[in-house]
């Protein structure tokens, strides 16, 4: 696989999956040590179901059906709360008991960081994207973000202890994000983000209301969300969704580890300073470079398969709410609705593909441990078992909509 970056991330949520007619309530009481905590906003993460607690700090979200839910609970002077619940066939109750945010109710002097506008940027890319729709996303409270980058690893992490705010004039929403985790390893140029999105509605006008609508539409179709949700219901090819294999296969163009290990040793001068040894009185460095650079070259290259991989054998009942796949090698999914966009095929997230093979968008999931596990809904339940390449790489959080979204039937 050739790329100029390979730039891949995984993200979850925790979602909620339909399994029933019956609806239940989550209900419960927010509070600090002592009292309840009146005024605090209580969300679903990845939907747009919120409420706000009594004068009691008690509070109720209804109409909920059988699954997975994480609640995400925001009050000024206290630090972001999540808690995972599971509905059954009864609804729960909780207690959500928060702790103070010192950094909020302290003064704290920040050390100037010179490069800390830099580490911004990169979050941001790397974070919302680079995508049309990222170019209409604005984060609002930059200021909460800690960034730290560690130059022995290569790798920058970003935290915050209040929800981050991302405004997407593309697609009409506003995001309260609670950023679990933000890692970039620029040696690897791998990414990895978790955390909780709640989803509110941008104010519009019915003209704009409906670029949303199309804008929105265009975001979940050919998703990995739109994926997951077709592969649960066994619709991957009504749904526009080719999968195959992308498997490893020894590099042609890489000497056997034999014959380099042998070179090498050969380079080297038994009693010498240099460690090389010398031809003529002379350093034979080409011949050195040559063999250190087939040392580092990677010992497999990806190939596309084109057996078609059946869903039948693929997919597995978990339990009741839940299925999961595990495989060899990696999936290589194409979605034949749409292709390529000229913003996409400019950036280094491309999947190498046969010349006969159309220009659809393909997407690349590597499996990071024994399976994945996911909702009726295509949300994830495992969170870093997936490691996506191509479009799904490409596309983040501008990209997102709610795990509720009901896109329109396409004709």
């Amino acid at each position: 696989m050739i790329k100029s970056l390979l730039a891949s991330l995984i993200f979850f949520f925790a979602f909620t999956n339909v399994i029933a007619q019956n609806t239940f309530s989550i209900s419960g009481i927010v509070r600090d040590k002592k009292d309840g905590l009146p005024g605090a906003s209580i969300y679903l993460s990845g939907y747009k179901i919120a409420t706000v607690a009594d004068n009691d700090g008690k509070f109720k979200l209804s109409n909920l059906k059988p699954g997975s839910y994480d609640l995400l609970v925001q009050i000024v002077g206290y630090l972001p709360y999540s808690k995972s619940v599971i509905i059954a066939d009864q609804s729960v109750q909780v207690d959500l008991v928060l702790k103070e945010n010192v950094a909020q109710l302290d003064e704290v002097t920040v050390r100037a960081d010179p490069n800390r506008q830099k580490y911004i940027n990169q979050f941001k890319e790397f974070f919302i994207g680079k995508t049309p729709n990222a170019l209409q996303c604005k984060i609002l409270n930059p200021q909460v973000l800690n960034v730290d980058f560690d130059i022995t690893k290569s790798t920058l992490t970003v935290s915050t202890t209040e929800f981050l705010v991302v405004e997407n004039k593309a697609l009409g929403y506003r995001l309260k994000y609670m950023l679990d985790h933000f890692e970039f390893n620029s040696r690897t140029h791998i990414i990895y983000y978790s955390g909780h999105p709640f989803f509110e509605e941008l104010k519009a006008s019915a003209a704009k209301k409906k670029k949303y609508i199309a804008a929105r539409e265009i975001a979940y179709y050919g998703s990995s969300q739109h994926f997951f949700r077709s592969l649960y219901a066994n619709k991957t090819k009504e749904e526009g969704f080719i999968i195959n294999k992308m498997v490893k296969i020894p590099n042609p163009n890489r000497y056997p580890e034999y014959l380099i290990n042998a070179n090498l040793e050969k380079l080297k001068t038994l009693p010498g300073k240099t460690g090389v040894r010398k031809t003529a009185g002379k350093i034979d460095t080409a011949l050195l470079s040559f063999w250190t650079k087939q040392m580092e070259m990677p010992r497999t290259i990806d190939k596309f398969s084109r057996a078609e991989v059946l869903t039948d054998t693929l997919v597995h009942d978990f339990n009741q709410n839940l299925k999961y796949i595990s495989y060899t090698d990696a999936l290589l999914i194409q979605y034949t609705k749409e292709k390529e966009s000229l913003a996409y095929s400019n950036t280094g997230f491309w999947i190498f593909r046969p010349l006969d093979v159309p220009e659809n968008e393909i997407s690349v999931a590597n499996l990071m441990g024994e399976g994945v596990r996911f909702y009726e809904n295509g949300g994830i339940y495992d969170s870093r078992s997936l490691l996506f390449e191509g479009y799904w790489a490409y596309e983040k959080v501008a990209d997102m909509v709610p795990m509720d979204y009901v896109p329109l039937p396409r004709k």
